[in-house]
């Protein structure tokens, strides 16, 4: 059994994680993210020392904390030696051999692909190697995208990737573990992971990079690329820049007039709480984005950069959730806040409260047949707003297709009537419903798996 340890440390949200690899005394940190008391909180409970933190790459999907907790612990910062950055840290280059502790050690491994300049550390115990950590080179089942530096590199970088997941896989043997940073509902993997954990022996057998030859693996990863969020333009050049410590003290809070007035200024107003909450009772003008969703991803892809964001929460705790969710991704300082229960945010005035219909599938089929179920107007139109891959591989006949991220500025393109309006799972729809009853439009919200359209008897086609 290995002397070394390794913790991870899981942003789900993001679908990422960070790693702290320890030999019980001296540790090193890869990849971690904007708040690092996550980081130091497993660190103290062990009773190791933090030397070194490593960087596979310049992020895009995230503010990186490892300049803030190279700084705060005196530790070494490892940064890929071919990116440009505006302080001071560690250059390391393919062929670097870094001793950690006596028992400890790391090895670089150059793997472009992800990004011109990213690396992967390999790491060695007393026995010889451990495992690898990958970035966003080698992920289970899959590689990270390729387009994140321009679509004009895309392939170029498709052809790199494959050459580097082929190395990583030349270099260790089947027993060593991979640790990958993306591949967990990043839109930094190329598609999504499928296993909780990996080796390199396994990923022999399942990863497309190590079973395909290079102009099939070319084909397939760029054939599968969709769109990205739209904050990853921002998440390069600030932690090329390098981030400070995170701040996390607590949102001023606004007042009911207050509120009224960001609504009215028609500034994004959102409400944490669940679907079905917002669904029964919400303000008038706010937009749902749950936390118990994928918030802070498509929060941050819609919002116009920059743009004031008040939160509404249940709780202080649930608005503190969301700053702590929304700061890994650059916005710092959420502009006010509210917790609470949409009466108290109304000011206890019922004339500023909405609430706002759910459905199904099953509804939906039984409208379009003529016999709409008691309380539910029939649909004028359907809004379908999936990503555009998961449009072609299938979506409902007389569906109108407009993805999530593009709705605020294609709201005028969904066509009059009562709009019914579907993802995957009930989440996007929920923020397109609150877009669309902002807007003015009647909606209904279909809070349903897709996968029940055909079982109703909805006739689906592929794109």
């Amino acid at each position: 059994m290995s002397e070394l340890s390794v913790e991870v440390v899981q942003t789900s949200s993001l679908g990422d994680r960070s790693y702290l690899a320890h030999d019980g005394q001296v540790a090193i940190v890869v990849d971690p993210q904007r708040d690092i008391d996550r980081i130091l909180a497993p660190a103290g409970r062990l009773g190791v020392r933090i030397t070194h933190v490593a960087e596979t790459h310049l992020h895009n999907d995230y503010v990186s904390g490892g300049l803030a907790l190279a700084k705060l612990t005196g530790a070494a910062y490892l940064v890929p030696a071919g990116d440009r950055v505006g302080f001071e840290r560690w250059p390391v280059a393919d062929g670097d051999a870094i001793a950690l502790s006596a028992r400890m050690g790391l090895r670089v491994v150059a793997t472009p692909g992800h990004t011109f300049h990213h690396l992967s550390y390999i790491l060695d115990g007393p026995d010889g190697p451990d495992g690898v950590f990958t970035g966003g080179s080698l992920l289970f089942g899959t590689t990270g995208r390729t387009d994140l530096l321009g679509p004009q590199h895309a392939h170029t970088l498709a052809e790199h990737q494959h050459h580097s997941a082929r190395r990583l896989a030349d270099l260790l043997p089947d027993g060593a573990r991979v640790w990958p940073t993306h591949g967990f509902g990043s839109f930094c993997s190329a598609t999504q992971s499928d296993a909780p954990e990996s080796t390199v022996g396994r990923e022999r057998h399942v990863n497309p990079a190590l079973r395909l030859e290079t102009g099939d693996f070319v084909t397939q990863t760029l054939a599968g690329l969709d769109a990205f969020p739209a904050y990853y333009a921002h998440m390069g050049a600030r932690n090329a820049a390098g981030a400070e410590l995170i701040d996390l003290t607590p949102v001023r809070p606004a007042d009911p007039a207050e509120l009224a007035e960001r609504i009215a200024a028609g500034e994004w107003v959102v409400d944490l709480r669940s679907r079905k909450a917002f669904a029964h009772r919400h303000l008038t003008g706010t937009l749902s984005f749950g936390l118990d969703g994928p918030m802070s991803t498509w929060l941050g892809w819609m919002i116009p950069w920059g743009a004031p964001i008040t939160l509404l929460g249940d709780s202080a705790r649930q608005v503190a959730a969301a700053q702590r969710e929304l700061a890994r991704i650059g916005i710092d300082r959420p502009t006010a806040a509210a917790a609470g229960a949409p009466q108290q945010w109304a000011g206890h005035d019922e004339a500023r409260l909405a609430s706002l219909t759910m459905a199904t599938f099953a509804d939906l089929a039984t409208a379009r047949a003529g016999a709409p179920p008691h309380g539910l107007p029939a649909p004028d139109v359907l809004l379908d707003v999936r990503m555009t891959n998961e449009w072609r591989t299938e979506h409902v006949v007389g569906a109108v297709h407009i993805p999530l991220p593009d709705l605020p500025r294609r709201l005028g393109e969904v066509p009059a009537g009562t709009v019914w309006v579907h993802c995957g799972s009930g989440y996007r729809a929920a923020a397109a419903s609150g877009l669309l009853q902002r807007a003015g439009r009647r909606v209904i919200h279909i809070d349903d798996d897709y996968s029940m359209a055909a079982d109703a008897g909805l006739p689906v086609i592929p794109g």
